[in-house]
């Protein structure tokens, strides 16, 4: 169960339940002869299009197909826009869940970072501009969790290390670290 941020996007727990009133959250919702849905309840009386609550659910399987936004605001007749801002608001919803329910990596974890975006002519690696940089952790036979950084700095990597790691238990590896030995985290 996710715990912490209240809604992020919904609670799959409710979708189960049955229909369900979108504005005070009442199971008990009727159809009507226009085709809208709408509580009974004389508190609520509010009424939504089930044309509206069709096109939501399918943007939401097109989400999940990995459909470009462009195809399906041509199938629906759509704005671009209105569908990409509901695509980032369920990536973000996946972000916000993963952070609450992604627990500390043990055991052996590998980590790296890499350079991603940006193609301009010039410098290459760390000095390239434009480019974000992403740093991750592998768990061996594992989870993986990765963090766009703003700089590569010991500071900066030690602070996202220390947050996804269980203390005195991980042995770390780096491909680019000067010591084919692993490093144990101190147990500070």
């Amino acid at each position: 169960m996710v715990t912490g941020k209240k809604n992020v996007f919904g609670c799959a727990a409710n979708f189960l339940r049955g229909k369900k009133c979108v504005f005070c959250g009442s199971f008990k919702v009727s159809k009507t002869s226009r085709g809208y849905v709408r509580r009974r309840n004389k508190l609520c009386g509010k009424q939504k299009s089930l044309k509206r609550i069709r096109t939501e659910i399918a943007i939401v399987r097109g989400f999940y197909q990995q459909q470009p936004a462009y195809r399906l605001s041509h199938d629906f007749g759509l704005d671009y826009k209105t569908i990409t801002r509901v695509y980032q608001k369920l990536r973000e919803a996946i972000y916000h869940v993963a952070e609450l329910e992604g627990g500390k990596l043990s055991g052996e974890v590998e980590m790296d970072e890499s350079y991603f975006g940006g193609r301009r002519k010039g410098r290459r690696g760390r000095g390239a501009a434009g480019k974000n940089i992403v740093f991750g952790l592998l768990e061996r036979d594992g989870k993986v969790y990765t963090r766009v950084v703003e700089h590569v700095s010991k500071e900066e990597l030690m602070a996202v290390i220390r947050k996804k790691t269980r203390r005195g238990v991980v042995r770390a590896w780096t491909p680019k670290a000067q010591t084919s030995e692993p490093r144990t985290r101190d147990k500070r």
